[in-house]
């Protein structure tokens, strides 16, 4: 199986989803920080191959979330910036397997790259944490910790 780099936002719970399922596939995981990487415009880039930009961003970061940024107009180089100032921006997770960089989780492609064991659930990038309540309260919710 494969040896995978696995950069993620520690305590995200579906992260901790994805690396459980790469784990129960046999791949042995290198986990990192992702938030606390010192990332340039040359290690960060390539996990974006030929991807438009706008799958480059985390959607539930607040300026995406709020369109403070966006994520249409938006030049590479610009988004590149902004995300080693503020690295929340970047779609989780960062996965590395020998030379070939991903940015994001879907489990049909990681499947068909590295090899998954099935599972009920489909695990994607997607947050797992509750959106707020249009009354403006906050949903209460417990998370799997790593």
């Amino acid at each position: 199986m494969a040896d995978v780099i696995f950069y993620e936002k520690p305590g995200c719970a579906s992260n901790a989803r994805q690396k459980a399922l790469l784990v129960a596939s046999g791949h042995s995981l290198d986990v990192r920080d992702l938030l606390s990487e010192p990332w340039s415009v040359s290690s960060l880039r390539p996990y974006f191959g030929e991807t438009p930009v706008r799958e480059w961003f985390n959607p539930a970061a607040p300026q995406v979330k709020s369109g403070e940024i966006d994520v249409e107009k938006i030049t590479p180089q610009a988004a590149l910036v902004m995300m080693i100032v503020d690295p929340i921006l970047i779609r989780r997770p960062l996965i590395k397997v020998g030379g070939r960089c991903e940015a994001g989780f879907d489990s049909e492609r990681i499947g068909a790259w590295i090899g998954l064991t099935s599972s009920e659930k489909r695990v994607d990038d997607r947050c797992s944490r509750p959106a707020p309540r249009s009354d403006g309260g906050t949903e209460v919710a417990s998370f799997p910790s790593d």
